[in-house]
């Protein structure tokens, strides 16, 4: 065997080796916290020094889930919040994306923009002082003020989304209906909406994923008399109770999931490439 022969795969492998390292870095990244969320989970001892836990259960489980227990009653509120912020967004995103995708708007780019500004600034100073304008409102520690507060970062995913879905549909759909002596609302409910079904859907998911996991809004406007489970995990975690923490963690992990699988089903190419358009 040459010389050249033996050295070829040595070659491949000196090219090789530092992306596998880098994907290794990359999915231990990703999967180490969740692999040591999931440990936490069923650990009913684990000191220090020791690397893994010392006895597994799932006694915290059923404190978590217990009928008296605050886990119950925090996701029921935070599944609450959750759908009347989906159907604050949706009532305007509606619209809204209706209006950007089909008419011939003035700044349109600028309204576009104006959804994203809540995403555009930390969230603590704008939490702060809406906290304090909804004390002055009577709107602190209100069911109603924190639905309001995760729909303004709903509203973003919504409009974009909404606006993509009905960019997408064939503007000859609608006038066809409209040249047989159908109205235009006519039109847009028995051909458009249906159409852009799927794609509102996608950003119904979108909206209720980030109010399910919304912590600072519900914390500035809602404490005490509103708690989430976001509320609960950071009150469990902050006291050294890594157990409830990872165990209402995953609670939270797992839609969010499976509603971003139902999410790739509904959002399609022709869809993503209208977003922001």
């Amino acid at each position: 065997m040459s010389a050249a022969a033996v050295t070829r795969p040595a070659r491949r492998l000196a090219r090789g080796l530092p992306v596998a390292v880098l994907i290794g870095l990359l999915a231990f990244a990703i999967f180490g916290p969740l692999f040591n969320m999931a440990v936490w989970a069923v650990a009913e001892r684990w000191y220090f020094p020791h690397a893994m836990p010392s006895q597994y259960g799932f006694s915290f489980w059923a404190r978590v889930f217990a009928p008296r227990g605050a886990a119950l009653a925090s996701l029921g509120t935070s599944l609450a919040v959750a759908l009347a912020t989906v159907l604050v967004c949706l009532a305007m995103a509606v619209p809204a994306g209706y209006a950007l995708a089909r008419l011939k708007l003035p700044a349109r780019t600028l309204v576009m923009l104006a959804f994203l500004a809540p995403q555009a600034f930390p969230n603590l100073p704008v939490y702060v002082n809406v906290a304090r304008i909804f004390y002055t409102l009577g709107l602190d520690g209100t069911f109603a003020g924190v639905v309001l507060v995760h729909a303004t970062h709903g509203l973003m995913y919504a409009v974009w989304i909404a606006s993509a879905a009905f960019a997408a549909i064939d503007r000859e759909l609608e006038e066809a209906a409209r040249s047989i002596g159908a109205s235009p609302f006519r039109a847009f409910a028995t051909i458009t909406l249906p159409l852009a079904a799927p794609g509102l859907a996608a950003s119904a998911i979108f909206v209720f994923l980030e109010s399910l996991d919304e912590f600072t809004g519900t914390f500035f406007v809602g404490v005490p008399e509103i708690t989430t489970l976001p509320l609960l995990l950071y009150s469990a975690a902050s006291g050294g109770n890594y157990q409830i923490a990872s165990i209402t963690a995953l609670v939270l992990l797992v839609p969010s999931i499976a509603f971003m699988l139902v999410v790739e089903r509904f959002l399609k190419a022709d869809v993503l490439s209208r977003v922001g358009r």
